[in-house]
């Protein structure tokens, strides 16, 4: 790469010790473009296609796992009305912006005004973690070669991280994991401005990874200086303290000037006694989220690159929360640290590859192959396994069932539900969390009841908002709707 300086004294091509790139990955012929030139964008688009596919699957089959689809879907609607952002779900009236800082999602809008539909979230989602892999594979390609370019590719493609995310119905930090390749793709090639101006960003994405950026701005700080590029030093460390400041000023005054409480909501899981609880409890997990993070994704290899710093930001936040789900490898909360994870492994390797010991050469040297296999032999087990599974693509009777009975709410009506109905009722009536709609009373509820955790639906909603008489509308496969007379 012009104007690199190596962080050792790199050998003579041809030494033995590193081949020639001319004889590793030799190149077409100039104004020609072969396939390993496009390799990087071919990958992208078969995961894609798969990251769509099984977030789409689980959507058609009314699997939702959270009612955060729900959420962000009022959220983005209002967006595409010209509306404040309120989320109902949490709470009459409440402004998203006074729970999380996550504007970024407005950029959706167009798309869903277009077609409004949660589908539209999901595919959204599954392209932008797709694109993330356009930068981890030719930052790889460039510094590594073709075939091991391509095996990082795969491996971060099919990372359990990025799968845990596709598999999510919708979170923001889709965003943020582009963001994260193409920043640290420019880092690698020394392009600090570049690296500096795709983390920008991150600061409208959510309120945490404002420290992040201030993490990469740090490392962007770091190598430049190393580099002997002084210039952009000053750059750097201006963004790292924008950063840490674009979050102390989010959490303190912006997300409580939209919340109702005039508050964050989030204190709790990290203050008052929440951060001793946090940092004590679930070792065991922990350890074991570590593992997952370093070993079958990098063979401990990524803790020589100093890229690795900008995963302690939100390894610290999640490890000191007392709340345990987010300590562990499920749901989404790891999606932003595979592209670092992926590129640390990188910038590991490059550097090993000028290594005196024959051994950690040849180790790094296999490593991307390893990585590659480690993570296809995962997917077994992870959700991309579930497009070799036909239920993925199918509609069963009980699905339209339901879907019927919800047909029966009119559009604009007020509806009191619980996670399984609630994404095919957002997209065209006013939906609050149940228990959660006071002092708004309701015309419908529309519950999943399978679980038995109610035995009387009408007594439940009756006794949720006093004076107001609900009957059974409809019921189907445990699913029962009730209408307020």
């Amino acid at each position: 790469m012009p104007g690199a300086q190596p962080d050792a004294p790199a050998p003579v091509r041809g030494d033995g010790l590193i081949p020639s790139r001319d004889q590793t990955s030799p190149g077409p012929r100039k104004g020609t473009r072969s396939v390993w030139d496009r390799a990087p964008h071919l990958l992208a688009a078969a995961l894609f296609l798969a990251y769509a596919t099984v977030s789409i699957g689980r959507y058609r089959r009314m699997e939702s796992r959270s009612w955060d689809l729900g959420i962000f879907e009022q959220a983005v609607r209002a967006y595409a009305h010209l509306q404040v952002p309120v989320a109902d779900l949490k709470g009459p009236g409440a402004n998203i912006l006074g729970d999380h800082f996550s504007p970024v999602t407005a950029l959706l809008a167009p798309a869903y005004r277009l077609f409004p539909s949660p589908l539209t979230l999901l595919v959204a989602q599954a392209l932008l973690l797709a694109v993330s892999a356009i930068p981890v594979t030719r930052a790889a390609t460039r510094l590594l070669g073709r075939g091991s370019g391509l095996a990082i590719g795969v491996a971060y493609g099919l990372s359990w991280g990025i799968q845990r995310a596709a598999d999510f119905d919708f979170h923001e930090i889709c965003f943020a994991v582009p963001l994260i390749a193409f920043s640290l793709e420019a880092l690698l090639r020394q392009r600090w401005r570049a690296a500096l101006l795709w983390a920008l960003p991150l600061v409208l994405v959510k309120e945490d990874l404002g420290v992040t950026l201030a993490a990469i701005g740090l490392v962007v700080a770091i190598r430049a200086h190393r580099r002997g590029h002084s210039k952009a030093v000053p750059y750097a460390l201006a963004v790292t303290a924008f950063g840490a400041v674009a979050t102390l000023v989010t959490l303190t005054l912006v997300i409580p000037a939209f919340n109702s409480g005039g508050a964050y909501d989030y204190w709790d899981k990290v203050g008052e006694g929440g951060a001793a609880a946090g940092a004590l409890g679930g070792l065991d997990t922990k350890l074991r989220t570590l593992a997952w993070l370093l070993v079958p994704t990098t063979g401990l290899l990524a803790l020589r690159s100093p890229l690795l710093l900008v995963a302690l930001p939100t390894l610290g936040w999640r490890f000191l929360s007392a709340d345990d789900h987010y300590w562990g490898t499920d749901w989404h909360y790891s999606a932003v640290l595979m592209p670092v994870i992926l590129l640390a492994l990188v910038d590991a390797v490059d550097i090993l590859r000028r290594n005196e010991r024959p051994w950690l050469r040849q180790y790094a040297d296999r490593l991307p192959a390893c990585a590659a296999a480690a993570a296809l032999a995962l997917t077994t087990s992870l959700p991309l396994a579930g497009l070799t599974e036909a239920r993925t693509y199918e509609k069963s009777g009980r699905v339209t069932a339901v879907e019927r009975m919800l047909d029966r709410v009119p559009d604009g009506a007020t509806v009191e539900a619980n996670i399984g109905p609630i994404s095919r009722l957002t997209s065209r009536a006013r939906v609050f969390w149940v228990g959660a709609a006071h002092p708004v009373v309701p015309r419908y509820f529309a519950l999943d009841v399978r679980s038995g955790w109610t035995k009387d639906p009408v007594a439940y909603a009756e006794k949720l908002h006093p004076g107001a008489d609900y009957v059974a509308e409809d019921t189907a496969y445990g699913y029962v709707l009730l209408r307020k007379v």
